[in-house]
């Protein structure tokens, strides 16, 4: 479902080690968690799905967010949302394209899909898109590789 959470497979990290991926399963105090989850929309021309890691590390991601501010006058790249009552920095930057096949579960909580504000999800989802439109003319805004793994993901598909 478009505009929930997911967590990635770790296959799909095997297959495509891009070092600018943000890490699965983060270990908190010495313990293996499914971090990071993703907010996920599809994309308008294939079957594509975009991911976008969400961090709890608001500080650091407004202060670089602060940063473009001053530096460009807007920035496209980081979104600031709630998600389960705490605020959350989302990452555009860090986005990734994944098929259906590499996303392993859905976030949930009480057996509830976690999911957000729509303001929030409209914002994602338009800045998103922006970004891929700019990256796809060259403009570099967004760290991994992404249209060499979303051509692996299209030539799977087929």
């Amino acid at each position: 479902n478009i505009g929930n959470f997911y967590y990635i497979d770790d296959k799909y990290f095997e297959i495509f080690p891009d070092p600018y991926l943000m890490k699965n399963k983060e270990m908190v105090n010495g313990v293996s968690h499914d971090r990071p989850c993703y907010y996920a929309f599809k994309s308008d021309t294939n079957e594509i799905f975009w991911l976008i890691p969400i961090s709890s590390r608001v500080e650091k991601y407004r202060e670089i967010y602060n940063n473009k501010i001053m530096k460009y006058g807007r920035c496209d790249t980081i979104v600031f949302g709630e998600v389960l009552g705490h605020e959350k920095a989302f990452l555009i930057q860090n986005m990734c394209p994944v098929s259906e096949k590499y996303i392993s579960h859905k976030y949930e909580r009480s057996g509830n899909p976690v999911s957000i504000s729509n303001v929030t999800k409209s914002e994602l989802e338009n800045k998103g898109k922006k970004v891929l439109a700019l990256q796809r003319k060259g403009i570099k805004l967004v760290f991994p590789d992404i249209f060499f793994i979303e051509k692996e993901l299209l030539s799977e598909n087929n």
